[in-house]
């Protein structure tokens, strides 16, 4: 499945190539700054190209409209040990502000629940910032449902160093 077409006229989706790096990064700085984190972004071309295409950490699928790109995701497999299998994780799904309340959201997720079907996956999960209403209202409208009794923890940083090192 290299390109899935829907019912949108003039809509596709398609994997993200080598070439398409460029665009990819400027997909995340514009999901950046619409959460207002723009600061944070320390991505680059370089990295993105080895993590996608070199090393394949993660895949990133690409929605165009008459082959102008509009919308994007990045997903990876993590895995549930009370499942026994792989699933999908969604790390980051933008449409471009202009582009949205015309379906392609809805196609980017849809052709993710695809393939996480095609890969005999259980789930496709994913974050969501609280304040942001209209997503958490479009992922309800999607039958998603908030994981209310978890707690996202992290370690990062000068703390991820310090936590590699305890058992030396």
């Amino acid at each position: 499945m290299d390109t899935f077409k829907n019912n949108i006229e003039g809509f596709e989706i398609r994997f993200a190539r080598e070439e398409d790096v460029p665009l990819i990064l400027e997909f995340i700085k514009d999901l950046a700054e619409y959460e207002k984190m723009l600061d944070e972004v320390v991505a680059t071309e370089e990295g993105l190209k080895e993590s996608l295409f070199d090393k394949k950490q993660a895949e990133v699928i690409i929605g165009e409209v008459t082959g102008e790109p509009v919308g994007f995701a990045l997903f990876f497999h993590n895995y549930s040990t009370f499942l026994g299998k792989a699933n999908l994780y969604l790390e980051d799904l933008f449409v471009k502000p202009r582009h949205r309340g015309k379906g392609y959201g809805k196609a980017l997720l849809s052709f993710l629940g695809k393939i996480a079907v095609e890969r005999d996956c259980e789930r496709l999960d994913w974050w969501c910032l609280d304040w942001n209403t209209t997503s958490i209202k479009f992922y309800k409208e999607m039958e998603a449902v908030p994981m209310d009794e978890w707690t996202v923890y992290r370690v990062e940083g000068e703390k991820l160093q310090r936590l590699a090192k305890i058992c030396d």
